[in-house]
């Protein structure tokens, strides 16, 4: 199966998902939580920004992953609400919590867990293809969410942005392509931009692809690098803001040390 039909896949069960939230708790009763719950929201992109993508030391985007449906569990003692700190305290500058069940094995208590615990941004990392699921974010204390252009059309790419903005939310749009990246970058909402290091036919990383994405990215948008970062030397490699590591760190015996080593 390559990556476009696990897309598929997922948005499908996501939408069944979905139906069954919502018969749980309606749409005018999410709204109306929000409406009642007041929060700070922290800054994602501000957090990530650095005023020159070629030098300085980094920002990363630590994700707090279980498993994936490439490489299936990936950190069998799995303790999110004791990382999420340690990986604060080893210098992240947000955290990426995965919230979706089946593929990832998140969960939305994992989020609202580590929203307790740290000061820094954290972004749901799910499959957002409904205003719902932002309802349903800026709830349980996210500061960012996730929007992939592969999955969304123009208009629900605006839209959802729209829906993100009016919950004072950020967003970071994905794109594989360079088609992809020109739909997010044409719309104002999307301030985060990540390019993914993955070569989608040889799921090998593509370093040069990606700096050539990444240069794209005009200097006013946050821009991320994600996946397939695994040492320090792959964080100079290219022209990037900010870099999405998971499964490196969630590898790691020790995650934390891990994140200080890449720094470093």
């Amino acid at each position: 199966m390559n990556k476009p039909d696990i897309l598929t896949e997922i948005a499908a069960v996501t939408r069944r998902d979905l139906e069954k939230q919502k018969r749980l708790l309606p749409p005018e009763t999410l709204a109306s939580l929000c409406a009642a719950h007041h929060r700070a929201i922290r800054d994602f992109c501000g957090a990530l920004k650095r005023p020159d993508r070629r030098s300085g030391t980094p920002k990363v985007i630590a994700e707090l992953k279980k498993a994936s449906p490439s490489s299936g569990v990936i950190r069998a003692d799995f303790r999110p609400l004791e990382l999420a700190p340690a990986l604060e305290q080893a210098g992240a500058g947000a955290l990426s919590v995965l919230t979706e069940p089946h593929y990832f094995q998140g969960a939305p208590a994992t989020l609202s867990g580590v929203a307790k615990l740290v000061k820094i941004p954290l972004l749901r990392k799910d499959f957002i293809i409904d205003a719902y699921q932002i309802g349903q974010a800026w709830l349980w204390g996210a500061d960012a969410v996730l929007l992939i252009a592969a999955l969304l059309d123009q208009n629900e790419l605006r839209a959802l942005s729209r829906v993100a903005a009016d919950h004072g939310l950020a967003v970071l749009g994905e794109a594989h392509t360079e088609a992809e990246l020109e739909r997010l970058l044409a719309v104002d909402e999307i301030r985060a931009v990540g390019v993914n290091c993955r070569d989608l036919r040889t799921f090998r990383t593509d370093w040069d692809g990606a700096a050539r994405l990444l240069d794209l990215i005009p200097a006013d948008k946050t821009a991320v690098a994600e996946s397939g970062i695994a040492a320090a030397a792959d964080l100079r490699r290219l022209p990037a803001d900010a870099f999405l590591i998971g499964t490196t760190l969630m590898k790691a015996d020790d995650p934390a040390a891990k994140l200080k080593e890449l720094l470093s």
